[in-house]
């Protein structure tokens, strides 16, 4: 299938072109930095940023939204959201 859009230069503002499961977890950070999160089920998401700094919580986060945040890590401990896909 062709790709209208492969010359064009990525961009954290472009839409995502993979998701990747996300596996909260206290320890080891992602793999790499998203440009986004997909949230299937909401509740609260508890990560850090790619910028370091402290753990944030994200409350009351809903069914399926999409945030803008680029986390280097995201927390099992006081994670209660699921089903979370890494937009890259």
């Amino acid at each position: 299938m062709a790709d209208r859009f492969s010359g064009y230069a990525d961009s954290v503002s472009a839409p995502a072109a993979r998701a990747v499961a996300v596996v909260p977890h206290d320890v080891n950070e992602l793999a790499e930095v998203p440009k986004a999160l997909f949230v299937g089920t909401g509740g609260t998401i508890v990560m850090r940023g790619a910028g370091g700094g402290a753990d944030v919580a994200f409350k009351n986060v809903a069914n399926g939204a999409v945030l803008p945040f680029r986390p280097q890590y995201v927390r099992a401990t006081g994670t209660t959201a699921t089903d979370i896909l890494a937009l890259y």
